[in-house]
């Protein structure tokens, strides 16, 4: 493993944003399962703390996990976004951003559902209530608003991906804003959740001005990173912003992942920066 980040910290009017799965916390592993909590989340600090995004979207965060993460990232970031059940317990989508760069206006977390406003909720075939965790910034370095949407949809219940995808781009183009959705859509870039978002938004793998790594599937179930699998992992940006570069985080040390995901990075530059020089 390289000490040299993919991107490393942004220099305004840069930002990087980071999508990243962290795998929830799970009980009765064996002691040597690479999925054990107690170790990962040394390599997951490692990661973070060599990238240094800007802006972090998490899913499957435990509340102590979501509190992890905040310490790693330290006393300028804030954290937003709770668990997903009615309670608000349970793994959930937090969502970190760097005060230093980013003013909070406003947010909330709806249940992706026909009933958005109930915590908990789920109507579309899916088993386990899914979120959104909506925000709306002011990049304090170039004075641009800036909308987030952070996500973790469906793993069975192609219905249940369908239809959050129509909601999400549904509350995207709400607003006029630059426009970042992220998550993990448990679906392949192939599939219609993917077709309806991109109808108005793109696809910043696709459209990055430089890839720094080759295009791995992003779940690995922690094997090897590999380029043969789906990239279930996006992050979509509204066409008024730029993608300058892109990654897809593969780090291992000594063959040990953080997460059965991998991270998912870009660097972007939007509003009064699109047209500044590089």
């Amino acid at each position: 493993m390289s000490d040299a980040p993919l991107i490393g910290p942004a220099e305004a009017p840069d930002l990087h944003v980071m999508t990243y799965n962290i795998r929830r916390r799970m009980r009765h592993l064996n002691v040597n399962s690479p999925d054990v909590w107690a170790r990962r989340k040394f390599l997951l600090r490692q990661l973070l703390e060599r990238e240094s995004p800007t802006l972090l979207g998490t899913q499957e965060a435990l509340p102590d996990q979501a509190g992890f993460v905040s310490s790693v990232l330290g006393p300028h970031f804030r954290r937003i976004g709770h668990g997903r059940e009615a309670g608000g317990t349970g793994e959930g989508c937090p969502l970190y951003f760097d005060t230093r760069r980013l003013r909070l206006e406003s947010w909330q977390q709806l249940a992706l559902s026909a009933t958005p406003d109930v915590a908990g909720s789920r109507s579309w075939g899916n088993r386990a209530a899914r979120i959104v965790v909506c925000a709306r910034f002011t990049d304090l370095a170039t004075r641009s608003p800036l909308q987030v949407f952070n996500t973790h949809l469906d793993h069975l219940s192609r219905r249940s991906r369908l239809l959050s995808a129509q909601m999400l781009l549904t509350l995207a183009k709400a607003g006029d804003e630059p426009t970042v959705v992220m998550g993990d859509m448990n679906t392949d870039v192939q599939s219609r959740p993917y077709e309806a978002l991109t109808t108005t938004l793109q696809d910043a793998w696709v459209t990055t001005a430089r890839r720094l790594t080759p295009e791995f599937q992003t779940f690995s179930n922690y094997r090897a990173p590999s380029t043969v699998g789906r990239r279930i992992d996006w992050l979509l940006v509204s066409r008024d912003v730029e993608v300058r570069e892109a990654a897809i985080n593969g780090t291992r040390v000594n063959g040990a992942a953080a997460s059965d995901h991998e991270a998912v990075q870009v660097l972007l530059r939007f509003g009064k920066g699109v047209n500044a020089e590089a």
